[in-house]
């Protein structure tokens, strides 16, 4: 048996390698890549979750709560803070501005008063009488005293802060110039008179102005205060008007939805809403009208009466300082004494004003002592025409007697009209005192009650929709 030689077979041609491609191969484009999912900001979330909840009847309940609860708290905070305003500015008018004001008309009436009485102390002689001094002493004190009062409570850089820094520089100097004249005249030196012209100048052109400039800053202050006090709470009145909307509203959807004629939260946060508003309206609709009838019966008086009063003043210094120059001081024309024209145009200005305060005295208490000041200021009248006609006729002692004298002297007249202006300003000044106050009174208590009602109401519209949500449990 024969067998094939072995032979191995033969090797398999080597393969041919593919020439390169010119290009390469175009890469497959990679698959999209999710990209991440957009944020949304705090608000925006809100908004989605406000809508999302809108749509079911839960939600909707829940939001008409929040915004009850919160219209309810904005109307007491709002008339919280509106009441104290007022009630603040009111106070001030009680406390503060009025009294500044009857104060400065206390400076000017002093200070008037003082000079008057140094003319008269000098008229009577090288001895001056001991009340007459003792009067003198006691405006200036007077004065004094309720500048450094003023000075408390005013500002520096003021209006009224610059006229008391005047009234304290200028006092001490005044009151210098007296003590020379005083000096002078007791030694029976002609230069006494000197002095004491000089210092009613100074009185007249410097003391006096500052202090009436003092009297009008302190009444300008009392009538913004005045008005302060009678601006009406719109603010407040319309947040308590719109949350009472809002919850009649409320339980309005509340009875067509369910049938049920009350639901009791909703309507003790009513309640107390609608307590909240006409406490509001009615104290603060008191509070006007008593501020108006202080102003209307109290401080207009009160002005006319210290216009009376200064104007008194006024026209006896002029009047005793007639006698003092004896024509040495003219007018500009050079045809008249000066100071017997400043005592006719001071009369003259009493007259009006008493006319003024008799029209504005609304009781008998009022016009009483006013009728009694307008007889004895013509009484007044009549003296001082007799006494000129005796200085003209050449009795100066006999003058002198009819000025500065006991009875039947224009200084008796003088004193008569003072008094009845003191009574009938303290009888206003208690009018004005009383009004006011009650003004003030009228909100008190307010704020406080304003600020636990609206919590109450709010409480109550929260568990008022809270029953309503338990119905959906």
């Amino acid at each position: 048996m024969t067998h094939p030689p072995n032979a191995r077979p033969a090797p398999a041609p080597a393969s041919v390698p593919a020439p390169a491609p010119t290009h390469p191969p175009a890469t497959p484009p990679a698959p999209p890549s999710a990209r991440p999912p957009a944020r949304h900001g705090a608000w925006a979330e809100g908004r989605e979750r406000l809508r999302a909840a809108a749509t079911t009847e839960p939600g909707r309940l829940q939001i008409i709560g929040a915004l009850l609860a919160l219209l309810v708290v904005v109307s007491g905070a709002l008339t919280a803070f509106e009441v104290t305003d007022r009630a603040s500015a009111a106070g001030d008018v009680v406390g503060r501005s009025q009294p500044l004001s009857a104060d400065a008309a206390n400076i000017y009436r002093s200070l008037a008063d003082a000079d008057t009485a140094a003319a008269s102390g000098f008229l009577a002689g090288a001895q001056e009488p001991a009340p007459v001094r003792e009067r003198y002493q006691k405006d200036i004190e007077t004065a004094s005293r309720l500048l450094v009062k003023a000075a408390t409570f005013t500002e520096s850089t003021g209006e009224s802060g610059r006229q008391i820094a005047t009234l304290n520089e200028q006092l001490p100097r005044y009151t210098g110039l007296i003590e020379r004249a005083r000096a002078n005249n007791r030694q029976g030196l002609p230069l006494g008179g000197a002095y004491l012209r000089y210092a009613n100048q100074q009185m007249t052109k410097e003391i006096l102005p500052a202090a009436e400039k003092l009297y009008e800053s302190e009444t300008a202050r009392l009538d913004r205060d005045h008005d302060d006090a009678r601006v009406w709470p719109f603010l407040a009145l319309t947040a308590g008007v719109a949350a009472l909307a809002v919850l009649v509203w409320a339980q309005r959807r509340t009875y067509a939805r369910t049938n049920r004629v009350f639901n009791h939260g909703l309507l003790a946060a009513t309640a107390a809403s609608t307590v909240v508003l006409l406490w509001l309206a009615v104290g603060h609709t008191v509070a006007r009208m008593q501020l108006d009838d202080a102003n209307a019966h109290g401080q207009a008086s009160l002005k006319v009466l210290n216009d009376a009063r200064i104007s008194s003043l006024k026209a006896r210094a002029n009047e005793n300082l007639t006698l003092v120059a004896r024509g040495a001081v003219l007018t500009k024309d050079g045809k008249g004494d000066q100071y017997e024209t400043d005592h006719r145009a001071d009369m003259r200005a009493l007259g009006a004003s008493l006319a003024d305060a008799r029209r504005l005295a609304d009781d008998g208490a009022g016009s009483r002592p006013v009728e009694r000041a307008r007889a004895a200021a013509t009484e007044w009248g009549e003296r001082h025409r007799s006494a000129n006609a005796t200085d003209r006729a050449g009795d100066y002692e006999g003058a002198l007697a009819k000025v500065i004298g006991g009875a039947d002297s224009t200084g008796e007249s003088f004193d008569r009209v003072d008094t009845a202006l003191a009574e009938a300003i303290g009888h206003e000044q208690a009018e004005f005192s009383a009004s006011a106050g009650s003004g003030r009174d009228a909100l008190s208590g307010l704020a406080v009650g304003a600020v636990v009602l609206a919590l109450l109401g709010a409480v109550g519209a929260i568990l008022g929709i809270n029953r309503r949500l338990s119905e959906y449990r």
